[in-house]
């Protein structure tokens, strides 16, 4: 049988082209079921050294271990969604003097309109009401795909500890599994993919974290520096929001905006809020993501940028955060694999030391 190198170019892309529409389509019709798998798989690569602590440490069987490691991270997410609930809380008892506020806003906001282009509020109201009229059926239509949508991540919810138990449950009989598809002499290759993807995912989580709370701190406190109300929500949310690359920020800070009108009057304070988050999103892109982030996975912008979007067309929100880290393990993979390694120094962020010009070029081709 021929190898892979031996076909002739036109055919190896071809079927480079093939295998990638494949995948996308795979991803794209059985998201359902493999969001909720690679998260549990990403979350079960990082608390797998609690796991395997307790087993060590303190002799625990492997159920028992792999429970209390998986009760452990649902109780951050616990105590998370604690905090901000009563944060919720508490924004629900001002409901009055955010109605207020937000009538004012409009009231504002209807003052401007008629004085800078002419149309009186009568007709803004007008238009707005047939605005309301016309969109009732898609209202509707949104409103049970709201739904639906709720209820898949209900579902998620509950799938993701359970599919992280079982893939630390049955670790071993995972790798067993690989080594059995893969031929003796490409062991060595297959162990050091494992552990350099155990080790690249799990720093890359371990940084979001860091780089979560920092950026959450920080806009809490800049937030309520300048006086804006439900500080700490906003900034648990902005934390939160920065968690999806580049789209993130931008929703963080429009919720940050709409919310600080709601719980004032001063449409001044929208400055401020510009302010912070800008001096947040320089010290996060120029400090916390190259220390603690971009070098655990080494993917270039253009790479990042493109799977994060086919990542939100694909899954969503949850496309968009697995999107860095399955970017990552594929490079490893490329970079381990002979016909595979141009593929990973094409998603790599390793920029040449002087460009090669003209000639020289030419003459290296």
């Amino acid at each position: 049988m021929k190898q892979l190198y031996a076909f002739p170019f036109y055919a190896k892309f071809a079927l480079v082209l093939f295998i990638i529409i494949g995948s996308i389509a795979l991803l794209y019709f059985g998201q359902g079921v493999l969001a909720p798998l690679l998260l549990a798989l990403l979350f079960a690569i990082l608390i797998e050294p609690i796991s395997r602590f307790l087993q060590v440490r303190f002799k625990f069987p492997n159920t028992l271990a792999t429970s209390i490691a998986v009760i452990l991270f649902l109780l951050v997410f616990v105590v998370l969604f604690y905090s901000i609930s009563m944060q919720l809380v508490g924004m629900a008892d001002d409901w009055g003097k955010i109605k207020s506020n937000l009538n004012t806003h409009y009231a504002n906001l209807q003052s401007y309109i008629e004085s800078s282009f002419g149309i009186s509020k009568k007709q803004q109201e007008e238009a707005i009401s047939q605005a309301t009229s016309d969109s009732a059926s898609t209202g509707k239509q949104m409103a049970g795909a709201t739904l639906a949508s709720i209820t898949d991540s209900l579902l998620n919810l509950i799938l993701i500890p359970i599919y992280m138990f079982l893939i630390l449950l049955y670790k071993k009989h995972f790798i067993k599994f690989l080594r059995d598809l893969v031929s003796e002499k490409n062991h060595a290759v297959l162990r050091d993919i494992l552990a350099t993807v155990k080790i690249s995912v799990r720093s890359y989580i371990v940084g979001l974290m860091i780089e979560m709370i920092i950026v959450s701190v920080l806009t809490a406190v800049g937030l309520m520096l300048i006086g804006v109300k439900y500080a700490i929500l906003l900034g648990i949310i902005t934390g939160l929001l920065n968690l999806i690359p580049y789209i993130g920020i931008v929703v963080a800070g429009l919720l940050t905006v709409v919310a600080s009108l709601t719980g004032s009057t001063d449409a001044t304070l929208i400055i401020g809020i510009l302010v912070v988050n800008i001096v947040v999103q320089f010290i996060d892109n120029n400090i916390l993501v190259p220390m603690v982030v971009s070098s655990k996975v080494e993917i270039n912008a253009i790479a990042s940028i493109v799977g994060i979007i086919i990542g939100g067309l694909l899954g969503g929100i949850t496309g968009m955060f697995l999107a860095i880290p399955l970017i990552a393990i594929l490079k490893i993979i490329f970079d381990r694999i002979d016909s595979l390694k141009p593929w990973g120094y094409l998603l790599g962020d390793e920029l040449p030391k002087k460009v090669i010009w003209r000639r020289k070029f030419r003459t290296e081709i």
